[in-house]
């Protein structure tokens, strides 16, 4: 089976709709250079507006493994790259006690292939076939780790100290995504085509859930939707994501609503807001 290989970015837009995943020409244009040029994608933008999702979708329209590394502050190189098997050294170690073999011959031994363990970032370069790699929250990362990704994101190679340089088998397909808690360093976006991906206006987010969800009647959706919409213009905590919307309709369709009215507000309120000053706030007063 020949690999999917976009001829333009409208291609994309096609191919992802069928997946069910809305998107929109600019995105769709990133995506496209991405696969043509084989660049890191960055996408930022606020939480909940499908940059994840992104990655999912594009590893199955590669046909391809999604490999993910889930970024948090403190997050270091026995976590993201690689890490040796300490115990199994050990046991190596050991069984070569009875062995006439030279210090540096033991040492290349235990340091080898057979007792690494491979983290995200280096399954990535050595995966048999060209994966996804989603590197999600990189804003979450120290800037040490982050500039660590430099000589990843530029050459794709991956510098271990006792086995050298491990360049890319198949260069993967990199996408970070950034909530924007921090700025991140120019130095990583240089080496990146950007994309900033904002809520969605009332009527693409009513196809986006549509498509989600085809049963649900279209007085309903609008009616979600738009909600949803005016609560973003209030100074909330905690903004709804699009996949809050999601929930919450599905959530109402479960319970048997087909209009929202101040009953069904009231009693699904935690399913897109997620802090309890949102939700006395909105209970105060319709948005």
């Amino acid at each position: 089976m020949q690999p999917f290989l976009p001829d333009s970015p409208k291609d994309i837009v096609s191919s992802l709709e069928k997946q069910g995943y809305i998107t929109d020409d600019e995105l769709a244009t990133a995506l496209f250079l991405l696969i043509r040029l084989g660049k890191p994608c960055l996408l930022e933008g606020p939480p909940g507006v499908g940059k994840t999702e992104i990655a999912l979708a594009l590893a199955h329209l590669l046909d391809t493994d999604l490999i993910r590394l889930q970024c948090y502050e403190g997050l270091d190189v026995n976590a993201a790259v690689y890490e040796w098997n300490y115990q199994k050294q050990l046991l190596g170690i050991k069984l070569q006690e009875s062995e006439q073999l030279s210090l540096s011959e033991k040492e290349a031994h235990i340091f080898g292939p057979d007792y690494l363990l491979k983290r995200p970032l280096l399954q990535s370069i050595t995966h048999p076939k060209r994966p996804v790699l989603l590197i999600d929250e990189i804003d979450r990362a120290d800037e040490e780790f982050e500039a660590y990704l430099l000589e990843l994101l530029s050459a794709f190679q991956i510098s271990i100290p006792e086995l050298g340089t491990i360049r890319a088998t198949h260069k993967p397909f990199v996408i970070l995504t950034s909530n924007r808690t921090r700025e991140l360093s120019d130095a990583l976006k240089r080496r990146c085509l950007y994309h900033w991906i904002d809520y969605p206006d009332l009527v693409k987010e009513m196809t986006i859930v549509k498509k989600r969800l085809p049963d649900i009647e279209i007085d309903l959706l609008g009616q979600v939707v738009g909600f949803v919409q005016k609560l973003r213009k209030r100074k909330l905590v905690k903004m709804p994501g699009v996949s809050e919307t999601i929930d919450w309709a599905e959530s109402l369709l479960a319970l048997g609503f087909s209009q929202l009215t101040d009953e069904a507000i009231d009693q699904t309120l935690g399913c897109i807001l997620k802090s309890i000053d949102d939700i006395n706030l909105v209970k105060a007063g319709n948005p």
